[in-house]
Parts: C-alpha cells; structure tokens; sequence
C-alpha cells in the first residue's frame, strides 16, 4: 500500500518578488533626489489643465525680439525692476505672472526672475495648454 502524500511542499525560495521590490525601491531614490532642488528659485509652475486664480496680478511679457512689457506697457530693461516694484506695490504676497514667448532666450527670463528673486516677489510662468 502506498501511503506517501501527494502534494510536497519544495522548500525551495523565490527571489523574483525580493529582486523586484528592491528595484522600485532603487529607482525611487535615484528619482526623488533630482526632483528636489534646494538651491533654486522659487517659481509656481501651473499644471496646463489646472484652474487658474482669479486675483489680477502683475505680468511680465517678454516678445521673440527681446522687448519687455508690464502690464502690456512697454518698458525698457533699465526700467524694469521700477515698473515692477510699482506695479506690486501694496500687496501683501507680491506676486508676477512671467509670459515668455518660444524662442526667447533664457538669459532675459532669468533677468526678470532675479530681479523678482532680489525683491522677494513669487513667480508664475505662465504656459499654454496642451
């Protein structure tokens, strides 16, 4: 008579779901450390589809040729920094809505985002929806 039991248990172990777990766990810290940066600006960066504030706030418009608008008021760079400091006058948490134009070089976006930076002024880079 055969009285052994079928169903064996194998005592051998899976590493396939320990070797997976590790390598999320390793992409997530190789990923999160470049998300933060703590030494740049501080800039709100709206969602495309996301809603937008109904409070007015300063603009700052750059065109492709390298002219500066406040507030659809053209302005020269010199004169910048005046305008926006009169512009924002009176508000408790200054903030300005930069609108850079493709191909506007990045030198006249960071010119306006120090001289918000030197002021204590937020900054909003507006894009378009996709």
């Amino acid at each position: 008579m055969n009285l052994r039991g079928r169903n064996k248990v194998s005592p051998d172990f899976s590493m396939s779901s320990m070797t997976d777990i590790v390598f999320l766990l390793l992409v997530y810290f190789l990923l999160i450390p470049s998300a933060v940066t703590p030494d740049a600006l501080d800039l709100i960066l709206p969602k495309a589809n996301g809603k937008s504030t109904t409070v007015q706030k300063a603009s700052v418009s750059i065109t492709a040729d390298g002219a500066f608008f406040v507030n659809k008021e053209r302005v020269s760079e010199r004169g910048l920094e005046g305008q926006i400091k009169a512009a924002l006058a009176g508000q408790e948490e200054p903030t300005l809505i930069l609108r850079a134009e493709e191909g506007v070089p990045i030198e006249d976006a960071v010119f306006v985002m120090d001289i918000a930076n030197k002021n204590k002024i937020k900054v909003i880079l507006a894009v378009r929806p996709n």
